[in-house]
């Protein structure tokens, strides 16, 4: 793993396989020690937790350095998009719940601020929509990769990534991290949440420290935004990224 501000330092645990102490339950040792994408195509994998800056990470990649980007939460939005099948799967499943109001006749729409504040503070709920969802955003990615086929670069951009065990379609996975205070107060301000609540959403996703010893690059977004691109462009150089902590060695 290589942590990024201006400059760029090896890890000592690059190459190695994921041990034990870095995972938790024993079960997902055998997914996370897979073999990640090793084409001729660089697919960068540009993860964090919530509100540590990804979607400003990815808007300078794809605004600056010309990227194209391949956003999960757009897919997982298309996914429960009015009439869709995931969107009837979940208004079937909570019914009054997560309906909108609409006029008298109009086909019910989904409260998505209603849908979260289910499923984010219940581990069976969440993992629920996940089963429904992962696969679906899933797809759309190995589609959009096919058409991508010919470019030299792209970035898939997950928050979930190693939740959803979406590692395996990137040569590569960048962190955006930050301080775990900065994070909450970031969710909060931005979010409009309580500190419990936003604590509940941090707390759905793995902690950034087990995310930094699975990355190769880790972003620093601590400070101002022009430290984040300079990290960002020093990532972007060829060879900054020397091993793939998911290779067997």
């Amino acid at each position: 793993m290589a942590e990024l501000n201006a400059n760029t330092s090896p890890s000592t645990g690059e190459g190695k396989r994921f041990r034990l102490e870095q995972l938790g339950p024993p079960a997902m040792l055998p997914g996370l020690n897979r073999r990640r994408w090793s084409g001729r195509q660089r697919r960068i994998g540009l993860t964090g937790g919530i509100a540590s800056g990804k979607s400003t990470a990815g808007r300078w990649l794809e605004q600056q350095a010309g990227l194209p980007v391949l956003d999960a939460d757009l897919y997982a939005r298309a996914a429960l998009a009015s009439g869709s099948p995931g969107e009837a799967a979940v208004l079937k499943r909570y019914g009054l719940e997560v309906q909108e109001a609409t006029a008298g006749g109009e086909t019910p729409q989904l409260d998505r601020a209603a849908l979260g504040r289910i499923v984010f503070p219940d581990p069976v709920e969440r993992a629920w929509l996940e089963q429904l969802v992962h696969p679906l955003v899933r797809e759309r990615f190995e589609a959009e990769l096919a058409r991508l086929a010919e470019a030299p670069v792209v970035v898939l951009m997950i928050p979930l990534l190693f939740e959803a065990g979406l590692e395996v379609l990137c040569s590569e996975v960048w962190l955006v991290d930050c301080d775990a205070d900065q994070q909450l107060s970031r969710l909060m301000n931005r979010n409009g949440l309580s500190e419990a609540e936003a604590r509940g959403r941090i707390a759905a996703q793995w902690p950034l420290e087990r995310k930094r010893t699975l990355t190769d690059v880790v972003l620093a977004n601590r400070g101002e935004v022009s430290a984040l691109e300079t990290a960002l462009a020093d990532a972007l150089e060829p060879g900054s990224v020397r091993a793939q902590p998911g290779s067997p060695a």
